[in-house]
């Protein structure tokens, strides 16, 4: 690549994007050295099936009529699906029952007895106050 450039007599400037491309090429050698094992496997190789794969799954999902996502929203949901798609989704739900239950259920189960039977014991009367009479 350099050679390409030094013949002609390339300015400097002109070299510029040559000794970008070489270097980086120089710098990452040991990792390109895998390509074509990876290309013999059947490995895709580049970054454009991935690319539109990516694009075509995000449109359909994010471009429904009156569809309003928010960025937090939409990661959510991608995550989600990335984990059922993975084969992990089980594991998840059942670390996510466990997280939610710890602050929304424990807290009602204070000492083995449900919460709302401590307050309705705590009341004074469980029974209606009299209806005043009429005068």
């Amino acid at each position: 690549m350099r050679r390409n450039t030094t013949l002609p007599k390339l300015t400097p400037q002109e070299r510029k994007p040559v000794d970008t491309s070489a270097r980086y090429l120089l710098n990452n050698a040991k990792s390109l050295k895998y390509y074509d094992d990876y290309l013999t496997a059947g490995f895709p190789m580049a970054t454009g099936v991935i690319e539109g794969a990516c694009r075509h799954l995000i449109n359909d999902r994010m471009d429904i009529t009156e569809g309003r996502w928010t960025m937090r929203d939409a990661e959510a949901v991608f995550s989600l699906g990335s984990l059922y798609i993975s084969g992990h989704w089980d594991e998840y739900w059942q670390f996510h029952l466990q997280q939610e239950h710890k602050p929304n259920h424990l807290a009602l189960y204070f000492s083995g007895i449900p919460l709302s039977n401590q307050v309705l014991k705590a009341r004074c009367s469980t029974t209606a106050p009299p209806l005043p009479i009429p005068v």
